[in-house]
């Protein structure tokens, strides 16, 4: 018998290179209000709203991820309080805790979070991951198109709401680096934990450069001139690489010049039923039909799934480097917003 039958039978999914798979991101729609340079393309192409799938063919798929070692769900788009009826999807997620899940999240870029804030607690949201991209106002517009009110207001409903908080920064070198700087300050001031993310080729045009990433080891350069900067070396599966300031935490996610792809545990799946072993694979798995019938054939979907997926989270790469050396052998265009990060 092959490890991978083995793995079916245990029922977790695990790739070739031992790492089990915890960790489910759901893209609930692409759409998303903001324009954001590194991530959505200047003329978009909606999926069509009768495509996606529905709330409870999403529940059922993650009904049955569950039962296969996911412990950790994540809800994101494009933007997900974008789609109506999010907030009862969270809800109906509770139940699945008894069946082993134990955290489920949300990434949002916190526009419309003050209006949806309370119903998400209530709910049951574990926590939140929110984008803020700069401080200064005409800066923040020119990276998203949108003002930096509302997020602002968004993330102090979150707090007051108690709702766990974590904020991403995506940083673009001679665009927004200046902001290393106030941010952590800002995140110190209002206790919530920063995060900088280096710019990944996942932007909607696919004019993304290597020349622009502000690398890790640059970040803590910056860092490095007005703090005392501290490791914190247990990063596990954690994408990323956490340090102290004045014991306050700020996290790096450094997928381009120090990626964390050894330990990876994280699966995705976008709205309209495509499965992606890895956020820049170069081929993902159309399982929409499959997920449909686990609402009206559930035994029947159930086996092809085990099957399908098996097989293909088996063959996961070993991360993003390997993949980037592999001659191309589809004509997938990876763009943010249809996955979710």
């Amino acid at each position: 018998m092959t490890s991978l039958n083995v793995l079916q039978q245990l029922n977790i999914f695990k790739d070739q290179f031992g790492r089990e798979k915890r960790k489910l991101r759901i893209s609930v729609t692409d759409r998303c209000n903001f324009k954001c340079v590194y991530c959505m393309p200047e003329h978009p192409k909606w999926m069509a709203k009768h495509q996606l799938l529905s709330f409870e063919e999403l529940y059922q798929f993650c009904d049955f991820m569950v039962q296969r070692g996911i412990e950790h769900i994540r809800i994101t788009g494009g933007e997900p309080l974008m789609r109506q009826g999010v907030v009862h999807f969270i809800a109906q997620l509770q139940s699945l805790k008894k069946k082993g899940l134990k955290k489920v999240s949300m990434t949002t870029n916190g526009h419309y979070l003050k209006q949806y804030v309370k119903g998400l607690k209530q709910a049951g949201l574990d926590d939140i991951n929110i984008s803020l991209d700069s401080l200064d106002q005409d800066q923040f517009f020119q990276l998203t198109q949108r003002q930096i009110e509302p997020v602002l207001q968004g993330i102090h409903a979150a707090k007051e709401a108690g709702l766990k908080i974590k904020i991403n920064t995506v940083l673009i070198k001679n665009l927004n680096e200046n902001q290393i700087i106030p941010l952590v300050r800002w995140s110190i001031q209002h206790n919530v934990q920063l995060r900088f993310i280096e710019y990944m080729p996942l932007d909607g045009d696919g004019q993304w450069s290597h020349a622009d990433v502000v690398s890790e080891q640059e970040i803590l350069a910056i860092l490095s001139q007005f703090f005392v900067v501290n490791e914190d070396i247990q990063q596990g599966s954690n994408p990323a690489r956490q340090y102290f300031i004045q014991q306050h935490p700020i996290g790096i996610i450094s997928t381009i010049s120090h990626s964390f792809c050894k330990q990876c545990n994280r699966l995705r799946l976008n709205a309209q039923g495509e499965f992606f072993n890895c956020l820049f694979a170069k081929n993902g798995l159309n399982i929409k039909s499959d997920i449909q019938q686990l609402v009206t054939h559930p035994k029947k979907a159930q086996h092809r799934l085990d099957a399908q997926l098996g097989h293909y989270i088996w063959h996961k790469e070993r991360g993003y480097h390997a993949i980037q050396t592999k001659p191309i052998t589809s004509n997938r265009k990876i763009s943010m917003y249809q996955i979710g990060g």
